[in-house]
C-alpha cells in the first residue's frame, strides 16, 4: 500500500491489507503511521484484533461472528450498568453532604 492518495475510510479489507503488509515485513507499523498519518497505537489496536480473530480462526469450533458481538455487547453492558450505579450512588453521596450542611 504506497500511494499516496489519503484514505478517508479505513475498510476491514484495507486494514487487513496493511497488517498482512506488517505481518509479512513489507513495512512496519511506524512506516504506516507516518504514510496514512494514524498513530501507532491505532494501527497496533489493528495489530491485535487481527491477531485475536485469526486465533479464532484456529480453533476447532471458532466463535460464531454473532456470538462474539454479543458477548462484547454483554461485558459492555454490565460495565455500563456499573457505571450507572458508581455514579447514582456519587450523586446521593453529594445530597446527603448538601443536606447535612443545610442542616
Amino acid at each position: 500500500m504506497s500511494d499516496d492518495t489519503p484514505i478517508k475510510r479505513w475498510t476491514a479489507k484495507r486494514k487487513a491489507s496493511v497488517v498482512m503488509d506488517i505481518f509479512k515485513g513489507k513495512t512496519t507499523v511506524a512506516e504506516v503511521a507516518r504514510q496514512h498519518d494514524l498513530t501507532v497505537s491505532e494501527v497496533e489496536s489493528w495489530i491485535d484484533e487481527a491477531q485475536r480473530n485469526m486465533e479464532n480462526g484456529f480453533k476447532a469450533r471458532p466463535k460464531d461472528i454473532r456470538e462474539q458481538y454479543e458477548s462484547d455487547l454483554r461485558e459492555t453492558k454490565e460495565a455500563l450498568g456499573e457505571a450507572h450505579l458508581q455514579i447514582y450512588a456519587l450523586k446521593k453521596w453529594r445530597r446527603l453532604l448538601d443536606e447535612d450542611e443545610n442542616s
